[in-house]
């Protein structure tokens, strides 16, 4: 297993099955954060679903198809990343992140995502990573903007959660950026 440190008192770990219990209190504790954006926090109710939702993860791990990150400020899981896709026969792939509201302000997110960038670009080869957000979440636009992607469009009306359809954001960072990158 590795352990990236972030920051003196936060670090990037892999999230597992067996971390089931504490990834769901965090979520049960971030809930207010997180669910207006999140629609995987519908499904991490119960250790069950917790547990179900970091076994998938592990199956994407294992066929080469996704991953799934904790962000540990001072012992706690305070939030996360993830692989939401990872096609490595396209390039491409798009991270996913969400925070606790007492974890916000401290670069956490964007010194993680720079990380699994440098991975997925320099290890793994990729030549595109995407990020994608609803307009409404301009904590989430902020991140990806830092990180010197570019907003390339807005999908109109392509989200459904909760009864109501959101437009969805996308920005990208390609392998010629990366290259050229600030945080090298």
């Amino acid at each position: 297993m590795f352990t990236f440190k972030i920051t003196d008192d936060a670090e990037l770990r892999p999230l597992e099955p067996w971390q089931a219990g504490e990834f769901l209190a965090h979520v049960d504790k971030a809930r207010k954060n997180i669910e207006p954006y999140i629609s995987w926090a519908d499904l991490v109710v119960d250790e069950d679903g917790a547990r179900s939702f970091l076994q998938r993860y592990a199956d994407r791990q294992a066929a080469g198809e996704g991953r799934i990150y904790g962000i540990w400020l001072a012992g706690e899981l305070v939030g996360g990343l993830l692989f939401r896709t990872f096609e490595v026969a396209w390039g491409s792939c798009e991270i996913g992140v969400w925070l606790s509201a007492e974890a916000e302000g401290r670069g956490l997110v964007t010194r993680a995502t720079q990380q699994l960038i440098d991975w997925a670009i320099g290890v793994r080869g990729m030549n595109r990573v995407e990020w994608r957000c609803v307009p409404d979440n301009a904590r989430s636009g902020a991140v990806a903007k830092r990180l010197g992607m570019t907003l390339e469009g807005t999908l109109r009306q392509a989200f459904p959660y909760r009864g109501e359809i959101h437009d969805v954001q996308i920005w990208a960072l390609v392998r010629d950026e990366w290259e050229h990158r600030s945080w090298a």
